[in-house]
Protein backbone atom coordinates (compact mmCIF):
# COMPACT_ATOMS: atom_id res chain seq x y z
CA UNK A 1 0.00 0.00 0.00
CA UNK A 2 1.10 3.10 -1.05
CA UNK A 3 2.12 5.46 1.75
CA UNK A 4 0.06 9.25 2.03
CA UNK A 5 1.92 12.17 2.82
CA UNK A 6 0.41 14.55 4.74
CA UNK A 7 -0.30 17.01 2.53
CA UNK A 8 -2.59 13.79 1.08
CA UNK A 9 -3.70 13.28 4.22
CA UNK A 10 -5.23 16.91 5.08
CA UNK A 11 -7.03 17.04 1.66
CA UNK A 12 -9.05 13.99 2.45
CA UNK A 13 -10.24 15.65 6.37
CA UNK A 14 -10.82 18.28 4.79
CA UNK A 15 -13.35 16.89 2.21
CA UNK A 16 -14.96 14.79 4.83
CA UNK A 17 -15.24 18.08 7.64
CA UNK A 18 -16.86 19.76 3.95
CA UNK A 19 -19.18 17.17 3.14
CA UNK A 20 -20.76 16.61 6.78
CA UNK A 21 -21.20 20.43 6.81
CA UNK A 22 -23.31 20.27 3.53
CA UNK A 23 -25.79 17.63 4.97
CA UNK A 24 -25.69 19.28 8.38
CA UNK A 25 -26.96 22.81 6.04
CA UNK A 26 -29.49 20.53 3.95
CA UNK A 27 -31.07 18.93 7.00
CA UNK A 28 -31.67 22.37 8.79
CA UNK A 29 -32.64 24.20 5.63
CA UNK A 30 -35.52 21.30 5.15
CA UNK A 31 -36.29 21.56 8.79
CA UNK A 32 -37.31 24.93 8.83
CA UNK A 33 -39.03 24.90 5.60
CA UNK A 34 -41.30 22.59 7.28
CA UNK A 35 -41.72 25.16 10.28
CA UNK A 36 -42.63 27.79 7.48
CA UNK A 37 -45.04 25.90 6.23
CA UNK A 38 -46.82 25.03 9.34
CA UNK A 39 -47.22 28.40 10.15
CA UNK A 40 -48.50 29.57 7.27
CA UNK A 41 -51.05 26.78 7.01
CA UNK A 42 -52.31 29.15 10.49
CA UNK A 43 -52.73 32.54 9.28
CA UNK A 44 -55.98 33.22 7.31
CA UNK A 45 -54.84 35.27 3.99
CA UNK A 46 -55.42 39.19 4.66
CA UNK A 47 -58.64 39.66 2.27
CA UNK A 48 -58.12 41.99 -0.97
CA UNK A 49 -59.85 45.50 -0.07
CA UNK A 50 -61.90 47.10 -2.83
CA UNK A 51 -63.88 50.34 -3.21
CA UNK A 52 -67.04 50.77 -3.36
CA UNK A 53 -67.70 50.58 -7.07
CA UNK A 54 -65.28 47.14 -7.37
CA UNK A 55 -67.73 45.33 -4.34
CA UNK A 56 -69.78 42.46 -5.47
CA UNK A 57 -72.64 41.53 -2.99
CA UNK A 58 -72.85 38.17 -3.03
CA UNK A 59 -74.33 36.03 -0.27
CA UNK A 60 -74.70 32.09 -0.14
CA UNK A 61 -77.95 30.32 1.03
CA UNK A 62 -76.71 27.48 3.30
CA UNK A 63 -80.60 26.41 3.36
CA UNK A 64 -79.50 24.60 -0.10
CA UNK A 65 -77.25 21.64 -1.23
CA UNK A 66 -76.08 23.45 -4.35
CA UNK A 67 -76.39 26.80 -2.34
CA UNK A 68 -78.59 29.72 -3.74
CA UNK A 69 -75.58 32.46 -5.29
CA UNK A 70 -77.31 36.58 -5.00
CA UNK A 71 -75.93 39.44 -6.25
CA UNK A 72 -77.35 43.30 -6.31
CA UNK A 73 -76.77 45.96 -8.34
CA UNK A 74 -78.01 49.52 -7.09
CA UNK A 75 -77.80 52.27 -9.70
CA UNK A 76 -77.63 56.04 -7.93
CA UNK A 77 -79.08 59.31 -10.15
CA UNK A 78 -79.02 62.49 -10.04
CA UNK A 79 -80.71 64.90 -12.05
CA UNK A 80 -80.26 67.27 -14.84
CA UNK A 81 -76.68 69.58 -14.72
CA UNK A 82 -76.88 72.60 -16.80
CA UNK A 83 -74.45 75.81 -16.71
CA UNK A 84 -75.75 78.77 -17.24
CA UNK A 85 -73.51 81.72 -17.62
CA UNK A 86 -73.92 82.78 -14.30
CA UNK A 87 -72.49 79.55 -12.89
CA UNK A 88 -68.93 79.54 -15.29
CA UNK A 89 -68.38 83.08 -15.11
CA UNK A 90 -67.71 83.47 -11.11
CA UNK A 91 -65.84 79.94 -11.53
CA UNK A 92 -63.32 82.03 -13.92
CA UNK A 93 -59.98 81.96 -12.45
CA UNK A 94 -57.27 84.27 -12.72
CA UNK A 95 -55.64 82.10 -14.97
CA UNK A 96 -58.22 80.84 -17.15
CA UNK A 97 -59.57 78.04 -15.53
CA UNK A 98 -62.59 77.00 -14.09
CA UNK A 99 -63.51 76.06 -10.35
CA UNK A 100 -66.37 73.89 -10.40
CA UNK A 101 -65.17 72.16 -7.01
CA UNK A 102 -67.59 73.03 -5.13
CA UNK A 103 -70.63 71.45 -7.09
CA UNK A 104 -70.67 68.04 -5.32
CA UNK A 105 -68.47 68.17 -2.10
CA UNK A 106 -70.65 67.08 -0.34
CA UNK A 107 -72.83 64.69 -2.25
CA UNK A 108 -69.63 62.68 -4.02
CA UNK A 109 -69.89 59.72 -1.19
CA UNK A 110 -73.17 58.87 -2.38
CA UNK A 111 -72.25 58.86 -5.83
CA UNK A 112 -69.56 56.37 -4.85
CA UNK A 113 -70.65 53.97 -2.30
CA UNK A 114 -73.35 53.04 -5.45
CA UNK A 115 -72.37 50.23 -7.51
CA UNK A 116 -73.16 52.83 -10.55
CA UNK A 117 -74.10 56.45 -10.68
CA UNK A 118 -75.77 58.36 -13.46
CA UNK A 119 -76.64 62.03 -14.55
CA UNK A 120 -78.20 63.72 -17.10
CA UNK A 121 -75.68 66.28 -19.44
CA UNK A 122 -77.71 69.31 -19.84
CA UNK A 123 -74.97 70.98 -21.78
CA UNK A 124 -72.97 70.80 -25.32
CA UNK A 125 -68.96 71.16 -24.73
CA UNK A 126 -68.40 72.86 -28.37
CA UNK A 127 -64.87 73.63 -27.57
CA UNK A 128 -63.88 77.06 -29.25
CA UNK A 129 -64.70 76.57 -32.39
CA UNK A 130 -68.19 76.34 -31.53
CA UNK A 131 -67.43 80.23 -30.36
CA UNK A 132 -67.14 81.98 -26.74
CA UNK A 133 -68.97 79.45 -23.67
CA UNK A 134 -72.57 80.20 -23.38
CA UNK A 135 -75.45 79.65 -20.86
CA UNK A 136 -79.33 79.73 -22.22
CA UNK A 137 -80.76 79.31 -24.59
CA UNK A 138 -77.49 78.18 -26.08
CA UNK A 139 -75.24 75.98 -23.77
CA UNK A 140 -71.56 75.75 -24.90
CA UNK A 141 -69.96 75.15 -21.79
CA UNK A 142 -65.95 74.26 -20.75
CA UNK A 143 -64.63 70.73 -20.84
CA UNK A 144 -63.26 71.25 -17.42
CA UNK A 145 -67.29 70.52 -16.51
CA UNK A 146 -66.39 67.38 -16.33
CA UNK A 147 -63.59 67.54 -13.93
CA UNK A 148 -66.06 67.73 -10.46
CA UNK A 149 -68.36 65.11 -12.09
CA UNK A 150 -65.72 62.81 -12.62
CA UNK A 151 -64.60 63.30 -9.00
CA UNK A 152 -67.65 63.03 -7.68
CA UNK A 153 -67.53 59.18 -9.38
CA UNK A 154 -70.66 59.32 -11.51
CA UNK A 155 -70.23 56.94 -14.52
CA UNK A 156 -72.99 57.39 -16.78
CA UNK A 157 -73.49 60.69 -18.30
CA UNK A 158 -76.66 60.96 -20.70
CA UNK A 159 -76.49 62.89 -23.75
CA UNK A 160 -79.68 63.31 -25.00
CA UNK A 161 -81.66 66.03 -24.13
CA UNK A 162 -83.52 69.39 -25.90
CA UNK A 163 -80.10 71.31 -25.93
CA UNK A 164 -77.55 68.54 -27.79
CA UNK A 165 -77.55 70.50 -31.20
CA UNK A 166 -76.67 73.77 -29.08
CA UNK A 167 -73.46 73.90 -31.14
CA UNK A 168 -74.27 72.12 -33.79
CA UNK A 169 -73.31 68.49 -35.33
CA UNK A 170 -69.33 68.89 -34.57
CA UNK A 171 -70.66 70.31 -31.25
CA UNK A 172 -72.59 67.39 -30.47
CA UNK A 173 -70.09 65.01 -32.04
CA UNK A 174 -67.15 66.72 -29.71
CA UNK A 175 -69.59 66.47 -26.42
CA UNK A 176 -69.33 63.16 -27.06
CA UNK A 177 -65.58 62.92 -27.76
CA UNK A 178 -64.59 64.74 -24.64
CA UNK A 179 -67.18 62.37 -22.55
CA UNK A 180 -65.27 59.89 -23.66
CA UNK A 181 -62.17 60.88 -23.07
CA UNK A 182 -62.60 61.03 -19.77
CA UNK A 183 -63.70 57.98 -19.35
CA UNK A 184 -67.31 57.91 -18.67
CA UNK A 185 -69.90 56.04 -19.92
CA UNK A 186 -72.42 57.25 -22.07
CA UNK A 187 -75.55 56.96 -24.23
CA UNK A 188 -78.30 58.90 -25.65
CA UNK A 189 -76.08 60.96 -28.72
CA UNK A 190 -73.13 58.99 -30.73
CA UNK A 191 -69.74 60.57 -32.10
CA UNK A 192 -69.66 57.69 -34.65
CA UNK A 193 -72.31 55.81 -36.34
CA UNK A 194 -70.77 53.00 -34.65
CA UNK A 195 -71.73 54.18 -31.22
CA UNK A 196 -74.16 52.36 -29.49
CA UNK A 197 -78.14 53.17 -29.39
CA UNK A 198 -78.15 51.12 -26.23
CA UNK A 199 -76.10 49.51 -23.56
CA UNK A 200 -75.88 46.87 -21.15
CA UNK A 201 -74.09 47.24 -18.45
CA UNK A 202 -72.59 44.17 -16.27
CA UNK A 203 -72.86 45.55 -12.66
CA UNK A 204 -71.96 42.53 -10.15
CA UNK A 205 -72.86 40.19 -13.00
CA UNK A 206 -76.25 41.56 -13.51
CA UNK A 207 -76.72 42.90 -16.84
CA UNK A 208 -78.80 46.09 -17.00
CA UNK A 209 -79.76 48.01 -20.29
CA UNK A 210 -79.97 51.34 -20.44
CA UNK A 211 -80.98 53.64 -23.18
CA UNK A 212 -81.54 57.65 -23.47
CA UNK A 213 -84.19 59.22 -25.52
CA UNK A 214 -85.07 62.92 -26.08
CA UNK A 215 -88.13 65.03 -26.92
CA UNK A 216 -87.90 66.67 -30.77
CA UNK A 217 -89.44 70.15 -31.09
CA UNK A 218 -91.77 70.85 -34.39
CA UNK A 219 -89.83 69.10 -37.61
CA UNK A 220 -88.67 71.30 -39.91
CA UNK A 221 -90.73 71.45 -43.19
CA UNK A 222 -88.86 68.51 -45.24
CA UNK A 223 -89.40 66.48 -42.26
CA UNK A 224 -85.55 66.25 -40.32
CA UNK A 225 -85.32 66.92 -36.64
CA UNK A 226 -85.32 69.93 -34.73
CA UNK A 227 -84.30 70.08 -31.06
CA UNK A 228 -84.23 73.35 -28.86
CA UNK A 229 -85.36 74.64 -32.61
CA UNK A 230 -82.34 74.01 -34.34
CA UNK A 231 -82.29 71.67 -37.54
CA UNK A 232 -80.36 68.57 -37.55
CA UNK A 233 -78.25 68.14 -40.42
CA UNK A 234 -79.20 65.80 -42.84
CA UNK A 235 -76.14 63.28 -41.71
CA UNK A 236 -77.12 64.03 -37.87
CA UNK A 237 -80.48 62.29 -38.24
CA UNK A 238 -79.54 59.31 -36.57
CA UNK A 239 -76.36 60.42 -34.53
CA UNK A 240 -79.23 61.35 -31.39
CA UNK A 241 -82.14 59.15 -29.94
CA UNK A 242 -84.87 61.37 -30.25
CA UNK A 243 -88.88 60.84 -30.42
CA UNK A 244 -91.80 63.18 -31.66
CA UNK A 245 -94.44 64.26 -29.74
CA UNK A 246 -96.63 63.95 -33.18
CA UNK A 247 -95.27 60.61 -34.87
CA UNK A 248 -95.21 58.81 -31.63
CA UNK A 249 -96.01 55.51 -32.96
CA UNK A 250 -92.55 55.76 -34.32
CA UNK A 251 -90.74 56.07 -31.01
CA UNK A 252 -93.09 53.19 -30.05
CA UNK A 253 -91.55 50.59 -32.61
CA UNK A 254 -87.87 52.08 -32.21
CA UNK A 255 -88.58 51.65 -28.10
CA UNK A 256 -89.96 47.97 -28.70
CA UNK A 257 -87.05 46.93 -31.15
CA UNK A 258 -84.47 48.25 -28.24
CA UNK A 259 -86.38 46.34 -25.72
CA UNK A 260 -86.19 43.15 -27.62
CA UNK A 261 -82.73 43.52 -29.20
CA UNK A 262 -81.76 44.67 -25.09
CA UNK A 263 -82.90 40.67 -24.45
CA UNK A 264 -81.32 39.30 -26.86
CA UNK A 265 -78.70 40.62 -25.50
CA UNK A 266 -79.03 38.61 -21.95
CA UNK A 267 -80.11 41.91 -20.56
CA UNK A 268 -81.21 41.08 -17.04
CA UNK A 269 -83.42 44.37 -16.72
CA UNK A 270 -84.25 47.18 -18.57
CA UNK A 271 -83.94 50.69 -18.09
CA UNK A 272 -85.45 53.82 -19.99
CA UNK A 273 -84.24 57.96 -19.37
CA UNK A 274 -86.25 59.94 -20.83
CA UNK A 275 -86.38 63.41 -21.38
CA UNK A 276 -89.69 65.08 -21.58
CA UNK A 277 -92.67 66.89 -19.95
CA UNK A 278 -92.91 70.14 -18.92
CA UNK A 279 -90.42 72.68 -17.61
CA UNK A 280 -91.16 74.30 -13.69
CA UNK A 281 -95.01 71.53 -13.85
CA UNK A 282 -94.88 69.29 -10.61
CA UNK A 283 -96.96 66.84 -12.22
CA UNK A 284 -96.04 64.39 -15.08
CA UNK A 285 -98.28 65.39 -18.19
CA UNK A 286 -100.69 63.17 -20.22
CA UNK A 287 -97.53 62.58 -23.14
CA UNK A 288 -95.46 61.59 -19.83
CA UNK A 289 -98.15 59.09 -18.36
CA UNK A 290 -99.05 57.68 -21.91
CA UNK A 291 -95.38 56.79 -23.15
CA UNK A 292 -94.38 55.37 -19.39
CA UNK A 293 -97.31 53.08 -19.92
CA UNK A 294 -96.57 51.90 -23.05
CA UNK A 295 -92.88 51.06 -21.94
CA UNK A 296 -94.17 49.31 -19.23
CA UNK A 297 -96.13 47.00 -21.26
CA UNK A 298 -93.09 46.19 -23.10
CA UNK A 299 -91.49 45.27 -20.26
CA UNK A 300 -89.25 48.01 -19.10
CA UNK A 301 -88.06 47.59 -15.09
CA UNK A 302 -87.47 51.33 -14.24
CA UNK A 303 -88.26 54.32 -16.53
CA UNK A 304 -86.41 57.93 -15.17
CA UNK A 305 -87.03 61.43 -16.53
CA UNK A 306 -85.79 64.91 -16.52
CA UNK A 307 -86.03 68.16 -18.47
CA UNK A 308 -89.04 69.62 -16.61
CA UNK A 309 -85.70 71.11 -13.89
CA UNK A 310 -88.27 70.32 -10.90
CA UNK A 311 -89.40 67.34 -8.93
CA UNK A 312 -92.49 64.90 -9.92
CA UNK A 313 -93.92 61.94 -8.95
CA UNK A 314 -92.33 58.54 -8.19
CA UNK A 315 -95.03 55.78 -9.61
CA UNK A 316 -96.14 52.22 -9.67
CA UNK A 317 -96.69 51.27 -12.94
CA UNK A 318 -98.74 47.77 -14.10
CA UNK A 319 -98.69 46.27 -17.58
CA UNK A 320 -101.67 45.90 -19.47
CA UNK A 321 -101.57 42.42 -19.05
CA UNK A 322 -101.03 42.28 -15.36
CA UNK A 323 -97.61 40.97 -15.42
CA UNK A 324 -95.04 43.44 -15.19
CA UNK A 325 -95.06 46.23 -12.32
CA UNK A 326 -92.47 49.42 -13.40
CA UNK A 327 -91.75 52.14 -11.10
CA UNK A 328 -91.30 55.31 -13.13
CA UNK A 329 -89.58 58.39 -11.64
CA UNK A 330 -90.91 61.25 -13.93
CA UNK A 331 -88.33 63.86 -13.07
CA UNK A 332 -85.24 64.55 -10.94
CA UNK A 333 -85.59 67.75 -10.74
CA UNK A 334 -82.09 70.10 -11.24
CA UNK A 335 -78.33 68.65 -10.09
CA UNK A 336 -76.26 71.50 -10.79
CA UNK A 337 -78.40 75.44 -12.07
CA UNK A 338 -78.91 78.66 -11.90
CA UNK A 339 -82.93 78.30 -12.18
CA UNK A 340 -83.23 80.07 -8.43
CA UNK A 341 -86.94 81.35 -7.38
CA UNK A 342 -85.90 85.22 -7.75
CA UNK A 343 -85.36 84.40 -11.02
CA UNK A 344 -87.95 82.70 -11.59
CA UNK A 345 -90.18 85.05 -10.49
CA UNK A 346 -93.00 83.98 -12.91
CA UNK A 347 -92.14 80.70 -13.73
CA UNK A 348 -91.10 79.30 -10.39
CA UNK A 349 -91.32 81.40 -7.85
CA UNK A 350 -92.26 78.48 -5.10
CA UNK A 351 -88.36 77.42 -5.11
CA UNK A 352 -89.25 74.37 -6.50
CA UNK A 353 -86.37 74.38 -8.82
CA UNK A 354 -83.54 74.39 -6.44
CA UNK A 355 -84.82 70.99 -4.98
CA UNK A 356 -83.57 67.78 -7.00
CA UNK A 357 -83.01 64.70 -5.47
CA UNK A 358 -80.66 60.94 -5.36
CA UNK A 359 -82.82 58.35 -7.01
CA UNK A 360 -81.36 54.60 -6.47
CA UNK A 361 -82.69 51.35 -8.06
CA UNK A 362 -81.64 48.12 -6.78
CA UNK A 363 -81.93 44.83 -8.56
CA UNK A 364 -81.26 41.17 -7.29
CA UNK A 365 -80.60 38.10 -8.99
CA UNK A 366 -80.85 35.12 -7.37
CA UNK A 367 -80.16 31.60 -9.62
CA UNK A 368 -80.59 33.25 -12.63
CA UNK A 369 -83.28 35.38 -12.09
CA UNK A 370 -83.38 38.96 -11.41
CA UNK A 371 -86.06 41.44 -9.91
CA UNK A 372 -86.22 44.87 -8.81
CA UNK A 373 -86.43 44.93 -5.23
CA UNK A 374 -85.17 48.56 -3.67
CA UNK A 375 -86.02 51.87 -4.93
CA UNK A 376 -85.37 54.55 -2.78
CA UNK A 377 -85.85 58.95 -3.07
CA UNK A 378 -82.94 61.21 -0.92
CA UNK A 379 -84.52 64.88 -1.28
CA UNK A 380 -81.35 67.48 -2.17
CA UNK A 381 -81.14 71.27 -2.21
CA UNK A 382 -78.89 73.23 -4.09
CA UNK A 383 -77.43 76.16 -2.66
CA UNK A 384 -75.93 79.45 -3.87
CA UNK A 385 -73.72 80.79 -1.76
CA UNK A 386 -70.80 83.38 -2.42
CA UNK A 387 -67.25 82.84 -1.48
CA UNK A 388 -64.54 85.79 -2.32
CA UNK A 389 -67.09 87.88 -3.54
CA UNK A 390 -68.46 85.19 -6.05
CA UNK A 391 -71.37 82.63 -6.66
CA UNK A 392 -70.53 78.92 -5.80
CA UNK A 393 -72.90 76.05 -5.97
CA UNK A 394 -73.72 72.64 -3.49
CA UNK A 395 -75.73 70.42 -3.94
CA UNK A 396 -76.94 68.76 -0.41
CA UNK A 397 -78.62 65.52 0.40
CA UNK A 398 -81.04 65.92 3.29
CA UNK A 399 -82.32 62.01 3.99
CA UNK A 400 -84.76 63.85 6.86
CA UNK A 401 -85.71 67.01 8.09
CA UNK A 402 -82.84 66.99 11.25
CA UNK A 403 -80.14 66.33 8.55
CA UNK A 404 -80.23 70.30 7.73
CA UNK A 405 -78.63 70.85 10.85
CA UNK A 406 -75.47 68.92 10.57
CA UNK A 407 -73.73 70.61 8.21
CA UNK A 408 -72.54 73.64 9.92
CA UNK A 409 -74.18 76.13 8.14
CA UNK A 410 -76.35 79.23 8.34
CA UNK A 411 -79.60 79.75 10.32
CA UNK A 412 -81.62 81.18 7.02
CA UNK A 413 -79.06 78.10 4.72
CA UNK A 414 -80.65 75.59 7.13
CA UNK A 415 -84.31 76.92 6.66
CA UNK A 416 -84.00 76.47 3.10
CA UNK A 417 -82.61 72.99 3.22
CA UNK A 418 -85.70 72.13 5.10
CA UNK A 419 -88.25 73.80 3.46
CA UNK A 420 -86.19 71.94 0.39
CA UNK A 421 -87.32 68.78 2.17
CA UNK A 422 -90.99 69.43 2.92
CA UNK A 423 -91.55 70.27 -0.58
CA UNK A 424 -89.69 67.07 -2.28
CA UNK A 425 -92.09 64.96 0.86
CA UNK A 426 -95.07 66.70 -0.70
CA UNK A 427 -94.22 65.66 -4.02
CA UNK A 428 -92.49 62.47 -4.17
CA UNK A 429 -93.97 61.01 -0.76
CA UNK A 430 -96.97 59.17 -1.46
CA UNK A 431 -95.94 57.19 -4.67
CA UNK A 432 -92.36 56.18 -3.42
CA UNK A 433 -93.87 54.86 -0.50
CA UNK A 434 -96.40 53.00 -2.87
CA UNK A 435 -93.61 51.90 -4.87
CA UNK A 436 -91.75 50.60 -1.84
CA UNK A 437 -94.48 48.52 -0.26
CA UNK A 438 -95.06 46.99 -3.32
CA UNK A 439 -91.62 46.24 -3.29
CA UNK A 440 -91.00 45.31 0.33
CA UNK A 441 -88.01 47.86 0.98
CA UNK A 442 -87.07 50.61 3.59
CA UNK A 443 -89.59 53.18 3.52
CA UNK A 444 -88.12 56.61 2.74
CA UNK A 445 -91.20 58.60 4.28
CA UNK A 446 -92.56 56.97 6.76
CA UNK A 447 -95.21 59.63 8.42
Amino acid sequence: MKTRTKRQKAIIKRRIFLGACAIILVSAIAVICLAVSAIVKTVKPERIKTSPKEKQSKTVDSSSDKGTETVTATVINTGDIILHDRIFKDALLPDGSFDFSDFFKVTGDRFKSADYAVANLEVTLGGSEAGAYSGFPAFNSPDTLLDPIKNAGIDLLLTANNHSYDTGFSGLKRTVSRVKEYGFDFIGTKESENDPTYIIKDINGIKIGITCFTYETKSAPDGRKTLNGNVLASDAQDFINSFDYDEIEKFYKAAKSIVKNMKADKADAIVFYMHWGEEYKRSPNTWQKSIAQKLCNMGVDVIVGGHPHVLQPVSLLHSENSKKTTVCAYSLGNAISNQRRELLKTLCPTGHSEDGALFTYTFTKTDGKTKLTAVDLVPTYLDKFTKNGKYRYTMYPIDNAAAADSYGLGTTTVAKLKESFARTKEVVGEGLTECQNSLGCKIRFKD
